[in-house]
């Protein structure tokens, strides 16, 4: 009884402590906004010195810079986000989705680059990317309901078919528009380079999927475990298919950002798979998935900062680090999960 009471006292703490950094990053990327303001550019004047007196002590000299707190905020937001989808899309068996929906986002990114040099708009090709992801989501959706086809073949399908199709609109881009499509670090991320507006961006979308899975958790649960029985319920489970693969989507056209389109599916099952090692209800599965992600974020970051690594592919590393603990911790090979909320 101990163990259990120290066990879920643990998971508390964790959960208390992500949420308090979640909301720390998103003030302060609203104070960077709007810090011609009195009280918001007091806030962040004041977030900036904290961060001289921590590279002080620290021994380093990024976080007395606002460019650094906007990646972190955007990882951070990530660490919560992709897990909290990702516990749905992994008890579905449908972990290949988020490389199928980061192929399309990649192509939306690469249509970003050409309506802007079409047009003349300013802007970030990520506006483009999403709307393409989402659509690309419910192409994905529309395919799996009404082909024949076998298990996951219509996804497979639109993974390498988008793939193809960003390659081709990067070399017509070039050829035809003489654009300078600068695709690499959409590929494998690239911490140093994201505006303000993309970390705005992110912590917009993140309270949108926040608020949609907390308002639709019992549904989401019904159509994970028993989606014949929600269809007997007269739930309707193609809409829920839908809204689920739709904020899929938009949490993978977020963290591309500092994922990249070949890492990011990654957070979308990695602390997943750690936290079914140890969870004994779904409930406490999706908390584990988050303080995980979370976990894996700022361990990242602190390898990717001290030794001049690149974050995305330091927070992979960790997030697998931390699933290989779980592993060895773990007190059954093959977790007996109920569906206990």
């Amino acid at each position: 009884m101990r163990r259990i009471d120290r066990r879920r006292q643990a998971e508390r703490v964790g959960l208390v402590l992500t949420g308090l950094l979640a909301v720390l990053m998103l003030a302060f990327v609203v104070s960077h906004w709007l810090r011609a303001y009195p009280v918001t550019g007091w806030f962040y004047d004041e977030f900036l010195i904290a961060g001289s007196w921590m590279d002080h002590y620290l021994g380093t000299r990024v976080f007395a810079r606002s460019f650094m707190w906007q990646q972190i905020a955007t990882g951070v937001f990530v660490g919560i986000v992709a897990p909290l989808v990702g516990v749905y899309i992994v008890h579905r068996e449908m972990a290949l989705i988020g490389e199928t929906l980061a192929h399309t986002a990649f192509a939306g990114v690469v249509v970003g680059f050409i309506v802007i040099a079409a047009t003349g708009l300013g802007g970030s090709p990520l506006w483009v990317a999403l709307v393409v992801g989402i659509l690309g989501a419910l192409g994905v959706q529309w395919l799996t309901e009404r082909s024949r086809t076998y298990g996951d073949v219509p996804i497979a399908i639109v993974l390498s078919g988008s793939f193809a199709v960003g390659t081709l609109l990067i070399s017509w881009g070039r050829d035809r528009m003489s654009i300078a499509i600068d695709i690499e670090q959409y590929l494998w991320g690239n911490v140093s380079t994201i505006p303000p507006e993309g970390a705005r961006l992110m912590a917009a979308l993140s309270l949108l999927v926040v608020a949609v899975v907390a308002i639709n958790y019992k549904q989401f649960l019904f159509i994970t475990f028993d989606e014949q029985a929600a269809r007997v319920a007269r739930l309707d489970v193609d809409a829920y298919n839908t809204l689920l693969v739709v904020i899929t989507a938009v949490v993978v056209v977020g963290s591309m950002q500092i994922m990249g389109v070949i890492l990011v599916a990654a957070m979308l099952v990695v602390p997943v798979a750690a936290a079914t090692q140890i969870a004994r209800s779904f409930r406490e599965t999706l908390y584990l998935s988050v303080i995980f992600g979370e976990l894996s974020v700022v361990g990242g970051f602190a390898v990717a900062i001290g030794q001049g690594l690149p974050a995305g592919s330091s927070i992979v590393v960790a997030a697998i680090a931390i699933y290989l603990a779980t592993i060895a911790v773990s007190e059954r090979s093959t977790p007996a999960l109920s569906t206990r909320s």
